[in-house]
């Protein structure tokens, strides 16, 4: 394999519930990452009660959760985390921000730089980030070299491409941080050609959508 592959295992969604006033439906978007230097990375797994199913999705791509090397949660919301102890032979399990192995907790984004990155694969490729605003320890998976150019695993930063026209999707879906949250959108989507979002499938990230996150980063600037 020549270049890293992004697979997303399930689209995520995130709707009001018909028969419950004031409730969500809720599940987040589950993707694979195939890294071409063998490692195998599974980001945000779903509710807790989507175990068979979550293991139905890995089964159609030919894997099984011990060929998981590492687990990402964007953050640590239970649609997020739900399926992790499906991956007890992962060398690092990371939410949001902390990273841990068992009851081994690393020093990885121990500085607090906003800018510091890891890398989960040993060419550089894969790496991932800090894009507070969602949560304050939010991170996303920046995927370089892919057929689909560089693709950001970016969880509820993006809660689905409707939310770049229409800001109050995600400022409603919950944010401890909105102008930190616009300005890590803007970063992403300069970075990345397209764009795995929380609730929603990928999409293309355009100019026009480009231009659009700016002028929402500028305006909360001159706020």
């Amino acid at each position: 394999m020549s270049q890293n592959q992004v697979i997303v295992l399930q689209s995520g969604y995130s709707h009001a519930d018909e028969e419950e006033p004031g409730a969500m439906r809720a599940n987040c978007s589950c993707t694979l990452i195939r890294c071409r230097d063998g490692t195998n990375i599974i980001v945000d797994t779903l509710t807790a009660w989507d175990g068979e199913h979550l293991l139905r999705l890995l089964s159609e791509v030919g894997l099984q959760p011990q060929d998981i090397n590492v687990v990402v949660c964007t953050h640590g919301h239970s649609d997020h985390i739900g399926c992790n102890y499906l991956f007890q032979q992962a060398r690092l399990h990371l939410v949001g921000a902390c990273a841990s192995h068992k009851d081994l907790y690393f020093d990885h984004f121990g500085g607090g730089d906003k800018d510091e990155k890891y890398s989960l694969d040993k060419h550089g490729e894969v790496v991932v980030q800090r894009t507070p605003g969602h949560t304050l320890s939010c991170v996303s998976v920046i995927v370089h070299n892919t057929a689909l150019g560089t693709v950001g695993v970016c969880g509820d930063l993006f809660e689905r491409q409707d939310d770049v026209a229409d800001a109050s999707i995600w400022q409603n879906a919950g944010s401890e941080d909105g102008k930190q949250q616009c300005t890590e959108r803007l970063r992403m989507a300069q970075l990345c050609a397209h764009i795995v979002p929380g609730h929603g499938p990928m999409f293309a990230v355009t100019d026009e959508l480009r231009s659009k996150l700016e002028a929402d980063a500028l305006n909360l600037i001159l706020k």
